[in-house]
């Protein structure tokens, strides 16, 4: 008897699900989102600045496809865009600054990340964070797992991250960053295709004829 009372109670340890740590929630999530080879998510997204008391509203369609491709096209305000086609990233905000387009160098930057959040906090995010739990939320009727993020080192980015992540399939269902000027960005997945079908030509911005746009160069003074 007592051998089968130490054979069940080994059987029940090795069956039991491991620990849910802060850790390995956002390291799933990374993996599911590593694992996506393109995705389209409809999203919202709200700005808090907190120096003018103001916040505003934006949706819009997130594409991004393997290795490096990155559309993200606002519904409202309605024409503002940001792509990532391999080589350049486009950033064009008639809402704010009509007649001027931003481009970047899409490799070796960082702006790539702040928008794209695979890179901005899904990459090796144990080893560059402290994580925390936040407990758990429910966003549309779906269980999250809620951990925040504060980077080990300066970033020069934000200083912390909170991210909510499907019980269910380890997605990322929103997140919010906050800058260094206290700036606070609340993204919320609305919708979620993973390894959607997407045209290359939706990585594809031509600038509007007559813009005016503004190199690296320019805002580091050469």
């Amino acid at each position: 008897m007592k051998k089968l009372l130490a054979a069940i109670a080994i059987l029940g340890a090795s069956t039991t699900l491991p620990a849910q740590t802060p850790e390995a929630v956002i390291d799933r999530a990374a993996k599911s989102y590593a694992d996506m080879q393109s995705v389209r998510a409809e999203f919202t997204q709200k700005l808090t600045n907190p120096l003018t008391g103001t916040t505003s509203t934006a949706r819009g369609v997130m594409l991004r496809k393997d290795p490096n491709f990155l559309s993200v096209n606002f519904t409202d305000p309605k024409g503002d865009r940001v792509v990532a086609d391999g080589k350049w990233l486009w950033v064009y905000l008639p809402s704010s600054a009509p007649g001027q387009v931003v481009r970047l160098p899409a490799n070796g930057s960082n702006s790539l990340a702040m928008i794209d959040p695979g890179g901005l906090f899904l990459s090796s995010p144990s080893a560059r964070y402290a994580v925390t739990s936040s407990g758990t939320a429910t966003i549309g009727g779906r269980k999250m797992n809620v951990v925040s993020l504060v980077p080990k080192k300066a970033n020069g980015a934000f200083t912390r991250v909170k991210v909510w992540v499907d019980a269910s399939d380890n997605s990322v269902r929103q997140f919010e960053v906050a800058d260094l000027n206290g700036l606070t960005r609340l993204v919320t997945i609305t919708k979620i295709q993973p390894n959607a079908s997407i045209g290359a030509s939706e990585f594809k911005f031509t600038p509007p004829k007559n813009a005016r746009i503004l190199d690296s160069g320019e805002f580091s003074g050469n």
